[in-house]
């Protein structure tokens, strides 16, 4: 069962306002959108055209990757009847202007599309907006009228650089509010997230160019329902290893520098690798789902919410006021969902944890010669390494799965060859009686037999030695 509440089957009329109310201190301001519509467009919305949630889905990384799979799923539960007609009510559009600048932007379309096919079972459609300032002026045009008529908004990587230029002075910003206004699912990740707060990281800039850390506008999603912060995904990345990447690889130094230049009433809202936060704006509260937290970080001090946490968003509206009311409760979906658990064991985190996993079963497996948990242990990450396939973030994982792969599948055939049980215990009936028999024939003297004996045992690669306690014999480039 969704845990997002709905109106949108109800079949009545439903005026969509947002209307929070905060204190602080003595004087009083409205969080959320405001009141007036905006050309062209209708507040009211009609008796057979059914309320949609509103809600905005932040995500650090792993977008398109297992570890999001249960995320996007709820989200399109919630825009359907149930699960049989998620791919026949969810109208579901890519924005793929982050990584039009790169060569293999159809592969990452492609990616996408595959993914919500087969995991969340959602048909999601391409926009074509891969760069709005140069596109054919029809073409562009479909494009914006298919986010327009989407109830569901993806996406993810790129250059928030790129992205904010070619949506400067287009229909994107007005679009992406009007949807968190009026009704409609936008789920920003990684790039795409980083346009969605007041101000952005030039990140390419900065980590790749050289360029001294500073901020660039951004679209300021988040202050126009209360909340004054930047968005910060990839939050706990530790591709540096021995340097540090953490904070969208700007590193400890470099954030600090940049946090003073945020406005005084601004701070750092940080969403760690394979994790989400889900704004629902119709219940004012913000979930964290995924692997990681989400920290709320003010001049260098921070705050960490884990996975299954739902705070308030009065509470991000101004973090600095009432830091001990934050939590509303700690469940995850799993314990309130009333679905029938499942049997399926537990995702790993990354396609690195699902090798290590595998790689540690194939190797007791073959230790203990049991030739199906072996097989098992390759048909898992074999399995892994298709579903990690659509994953964005770049790493050396997936060379390191397939090279895994490849190395227990050698090993396997050369146990097709030699067997997986212990050679010796196979051939030791057979060595033990022909030993019996050479020191028989030493016993009478028959040396010309005992050799040829031992002649033929070593021609089979088997190793014979006498000691004083008798003969002892082992296999040659046993491995």
């Amino acid at each position: 069962m969704s845990r997002f509440k709905s109106n949108r089957h109800q079949g009545h009329c439903i005026e969509q306002v947002f209307d929070y109310y905060l204190s602080a201190d003595t004087s009083s301001f409205e969080v959320g959108f405001p009141q007036t519509t905006p050309s062209g467009q209708t507040v009211g919305v009609s008796a057979n055209l059914p309320a949609l949630p509103r809600i905005l889905t932040l995500m650090g990384s792993g977008e398109t990757a297992p570890t999001m799979v249960s995320t996007h799923r709820r989200l399109a539960a919630s825009l359907a009847n149930g699960p049989a007609t998620v791919r026949s009510m969810v109208n579901a559009a890519l924005l793929d202007t982050p990584y039009g600048f790169q060569e293999n932007a159809s592969e990452l379309a492609e990616r996408a599309v595959n993914y919500f096919s087969e995991s969340v079972d959602v048909n999601l459609r391409v926009s074509g907006l891969t760069s709005l300032q140069t596109a054919d002026p029809v073409a562009r045009e479909r494009g914006l009228e298919l986010l327009r008529t989407s109830d569901y908004l993806f996406a993810g990587p790129g250059s928030p650089t790129y992205a904010l230029r070619e949506w400067a002075q287009t229909d994107v910003p007005t679009i992406i509010s009007n949807k968190l206004e009026h009704g409609g699912i936008i789920v920003f990740a990684s790039a795409a997230a980083l346009t969605i707060g007041a101000k952005t990281v030039p990140v390419y800039e900065i980590y790749k160019c050289g360029h001294d850390p500073h901020w660039l506008d951004g679209l300021n999603v988040l202050g126009k329902i209360g909340i004054n912060a930047v968005v910060i995904p990839h939050y706990d990345n530790a591709e540096g290893g021995h340097h540090d990447t953490r904070f969208c690889y700007l590193g400890e130094r470099r954030l600090q520098l940049m946090e003073q230049e945020l406005p005084a009433d601004h701070y750092v809202l940080g969403i760690d690798e394979h994790t989400g936060v889900i704004f629902n704006l119709d219940e004012g509260s913000a979930e964290v789902v995924g692997n990681g937290m989400l920290t709320v970080r003010i001049n260098g001090e921070s705050r960490t919410f884990n996975s299954g946490t739902t705070i308030d968003i009065t509470f991000l509206a101004n973090p600095e006021n009432d830091a001990t009311s934050a939590a509303k409760g700690i469940t995850t979906a799993a314990a309130t969902s009333t679905a029938a658990p499942s049997n399926d064991p537990p995702a790993d985190i990354s396609l690195g944890a699902t090798t290590d996993r595998c790689i540690r079963d194939f190797d007791e497996a073959m230790a203990n010669a049991d030739a199906d948990q072996a097989l098992g242990a390759v048909l898992a990450l074999e399995d892994a390494i298709t579903a990690w396939s659509a994953d964005t973030l770049q790493s050396d994982e997936a060379d390191r799965a397939r090279s895994t792969l490849r190395s227990m599948i050698t090993r396997l055939g050369d146990a097709a060859v030699k067997g997986l049980g212990d050679p010796t215990l196979v051939r030791a009936p057979l060595v033990e009686a022909l030993l019996e028999i050479r020191a028989l024939a030493k016993g009478e003297k028959r040396f010309d037999l005992s050799d040829l004996i031992r002649d033929r045992l070593d021609a089979a690669e088997i190793e014979v030695k006498d000691t004083a306690e008798g003969a002892i014999w082992n296999l040659r480039n046993q491995s």
